[in-house]
């Protein structure tokens, strides 16, 4: 697996993760989901990205 299937894998989780706690849980959970999409955004304009750099430290292949 490489960073950027790891990455859409990563984002994934944490949206329907996220959707998931804010329905049963609490609404705030929907904060969270807001929070990834605005970086998946943010990763687009500048082509960096945090999640990015910890999979690459943590030995993902590029």
């Amino acid at each position: 697996m490489n960073v950027e299937r790891a990455l859409r894998l990563i984002a994934g989780v944490f949206v329907l993760g996220s959707l998931a706690l804010g329905y049963w849980v609490s609404p705030y959970w929907f904060l969270l989901t807001a929070f990834t999409g605005l970086n998946l955004l943010q990763s687009g304009f500048t082509n960096w990205c945090l999640m990015m750099t910890i999979l690459k430290k943590a030995g993902v292949r590029e």
